[in-house]
């Protein structure tokens, strides 16, 4: 069997995630809706990095429990960044290029916990199976908001 592989892949896409959402709510920190959403989502990836970890163990992995992070001194610098593009006159274009790139990322990870489930499935894990069942929701849940968000302001970039 090799669930061991995917679900080394699964922590590293989940880890991946996080930081696009991080990156995404610091750059779009004017935008209140996008900041605290995005922070409220990367708490879900948190939650299954740690799950990942606790369960990888089982299968002869030692994943890191922790979500990987960024030093306090390059957030700032990115939230001060943040704000001044929130000043310039193009930061929807700016918006809707960081929600395409985070909607594959998402789509990535949800892939990822379909492919998770079907093997726990052949495989008789239970344990496996439930945890997929019990997080891809939650990916999904992200991958909607930012298919929402992209449409949201696919018009007001593209046509003014």
């Amino acid at each position: 069997m090799k669930l061991d592989l995917v679900i080394r892949e699964l922590h590293r896409s989940e880890n991946e995630l996080a930081h696009v959402l991080l990156r995404l709510s610091e750059r779009h920190k004017a935008d209140h809706e996008t900041y605290h959403v995005a922070r409220d989502l990367v708490r879900w990836c948190h939650d299954h990095v740690r799950e990942l970890a606790r369960i990888g163990a089982d299968y002869g992995l030692d994943l890191d429990p922790a979500p990987a992070g960024d030093s306090t001194v390059m957030e700032r610098i990115r939230e001060k960044a943040a704000e001044w593009l929130g000043r310039r006159s193009e930061p929807s274009l700016l918006m809707l290029a960081d929600f395409r790139h985070l909607y594959r990322v998402a789509s990535g990870v949800s892939l990822d916990w379909e492919l998770l489930a079907q093997a726990a499935q052949g495989a008789r894990q239970r344990e496996l199976l439930e945890l997929a069942e019990r997080c891809h929701p939650e990916t999904l849940r992200q991958t909607r908001w930012a298919n929402a968000r992209l449409k949201e302001s696919a018009t007001q970039a593209l046509v003014s």
